[in-house]
């Protein structure tokens, strides 16, 4: 399944689920922030709802309380915490081989701006993206088309010469809705939840 770099002349990757297994912090951490809020996360319904954005997650959730106020709280416990992600190492090799070959490489995450870049430079794989865009960045979350699209836009390709490596449906849609090619890397990551 490893991809023909060769069709292509930018890789955009999605952060979460795509090249690090950060699901089981991110859930610790939002339960945690959620709780002082009379909020109980079920790690079942989470797991369903994997691509789905801060803000989605906590309408679905009916939280009443301030949105910003909730996610920049499970924001710093993500960041206290980030020492402990594990990067996928087959899907990092593909970002590597696609350096080598001479691809533009991009993360396009859903999440906040100050965890993934502290996430990236915690696991050290900082040096290897050309760009980082994150929810700050576009209006629109996945499974609009519109964090791809900047991050096309910002390595200087065009969407049609983009690949998009993702782990939720949300994320392939987005990649279909930007009129890019995506890999499906769920059949290579093995979460340790």
């Amino acid at each position: 399944m490893e991809p023909d770099f060769a069709r292509y002349d930018a890789l955009i990757m999605d952060w979460d689920g795509t090249l690090v297994d950060s699901q089981p912090l991110n859930f610790r951490s939002l339960a945690a922030a959620l709780a002082p809020h009379g909020v109980a996360l079920d790690q079942l319904w989470y797991r369903a709802r994997l691509g789905a954005s801060g803000d989605d997650l906590l309408t679905q959730l009916g939280v009443s309380a301030p949105f910003d106020d909730i996610l920049k709280h499970c924001g710093e416990l993500i960041i206290r915490d980030i020492h402990s992600l594990v990067q996928f190492s087959t899907v990092v090799q593909w970002v590597k081989q696609g350096r080598e070959m001479g691809l533009r490489c991009a993360v396009a995450s859903g999440g906040g701006d100050e965890v993934v870049r502290a996430g990236l430079a915690a696991t050290g794989l900082e040096p290897l993206f050309d760009a980082i865009v994150t929810r700050r960045d576009a209006v629109r979350g996945k499974p609009a088309p519109d964090l791809f699209l900047t991050a096309a836009d910002r390595l200087g390709v065009t969407p049609d010469r983009c690949l998009v490596v993702e782990d939720a449906d949300e994320g392939l849609a987005a990649a279909r809705a930007a009129g890019m090619d995506a890999i499906d890397v769920r059949p290579l990551t093995t979460s340790s939840w």
